[in-house]
């Protein structure tokens, strides 16, 4: 939430997920693992024609998002396969039934592709987003804390399913070959309306005739800070915004601390971009633990993965109607 309306370069901002205690979830999961090149110990995924991963790889390349993609079954891809079945006339279940599966695999496209680090991958810098806002604003920047985060945000992909595909390889070493998800990487379509519905926990792009043309998971509001139901419109985007972290705006803040300006990057606190709405305080925005959208509470504000969030950005502008819904 926004105490002011202040310009969007500099945002003050208190939409933070309540899974982890404020500020210290941006840690990467992979920054305590051992080094690159360790012999894996995270077990094999399936990759057999309609698994879990290759339907939420083709939901990524329909638009229809499973959030962060891990090679499980789950409530994001319930939501996506629910999602894709409405907008494509099919029965709704949220279940991957024959229907769904022909009409996904219209995208003949294989689920898996090669890619090859490269020396600007693996250089840095690298470093964990260590605990508390004080600590955090001493950085210049927000930044991954590896390798494997960075290229999980790259590849919508989970670090621990990167590493179950590419058991024993070295993820630090330019010119490493790995095996990542085949996703979409077009622009969406120019948006008419955003509709993002509480129930649900989905974010919805609809064009003028009310049609889906793209669908996302998020994390909107909790018990302390609900979600703002109503009509708003989008007033502007930043993309990189700084955090200004104002303790007395939180009801869950420790006790001590106090006023920061976090610098940006994908584990600032709002992710990498922030969607500015009519309602005084909230937004759309992004996040540091893309594993937790859809999944958790937020401070108020509409959280999606970094993604997600770049890619609906792109897809809006300047007085375009937000509809929340419960």
């Amino acid at each position: 939430m926004l105490p002011t309306r202040l310009p969007l370069s500099t945002l003050l901002i208190a939409c933070l997920g309540l899974a982890a205690t404020p500020f210290a979830m941006a840690q990467s999961a992979d920054a305590s693992a051992p080094s690159a090149g360790a012999a894996a110990t995270t077990p094999p995924v399936n990759i057999e024609p309609r698994s879990p991963l290759h339907a939420q790889v083709l939901l990524d390349r329909a638009n229809f998002s499973p959030g962060q993609i891990d090679g499980e079954v789950g409530s994001n891809q319930r939501r996506a396969v629910t999602g894709f079945q409405a907008a494509r006339g099919l029965k709704v279940t949220g279940e991957l039934d024959e229907a769904t599966w022909q009409a996904l695999q219209a995208d003949s496209t294989n689920m898996l592709v090669r890619y090859t680090l490269t020396a600007e991958d693996v250089a840095g810098p690298f470093q964990p987003t260590p605990k508390g806002p004080a600590a955090q604003a001493q950085l210049e920047a927000l930044g991954f804390g590896s390798v494997a985060e960075a290229l999980g945000e790259r590849f919508h992909a989970s670090p621990d399913l990167l590493k179950a595909l590419n058991p024993g390889m070295d993820l630090g070493k330019a010119g490493t070959s790995i095996q990542v998800p085949n996703i979409g990487s077009g622009a969406l379509p120019k948006a008419a309306k955003v509709l993002i519905d509480k129930s649900d926990s989905t974010l919805q792009l609809l064009d003028d005739q009310g049609k889906v043309l793209a669908q996302v998971p998020v994390s909107s509001g909790s018990q302390h800070d609900p979600l703002p139901i109503g009509e708003w419109k989008i007033l502007g985007v930043a993309r990189d915004p700084t955090f200004h972290y104002n303790p007395k705006l939180f009801w869950d803040a420790k006790k001590g601390d106090s006023k920061q300006t976090l610098p940006p990057g994908p584990n600032n606190p709002v992710g990498v971009v922030w969607i500015d709405i009519s309602k005084p305080h909230y937004g759309l925005h992004g996040t540091p633990e893309p594993g937790h959208v859809g999944k958790t509470e937020s401070h108020g504000c509409v959280r999606m993965t970094n993604w997600d969030a770049l890619r609906v950005a792109d897809a809006v502008g300047p007085s375009l109607t937000v509809v929340m819904q419960e």
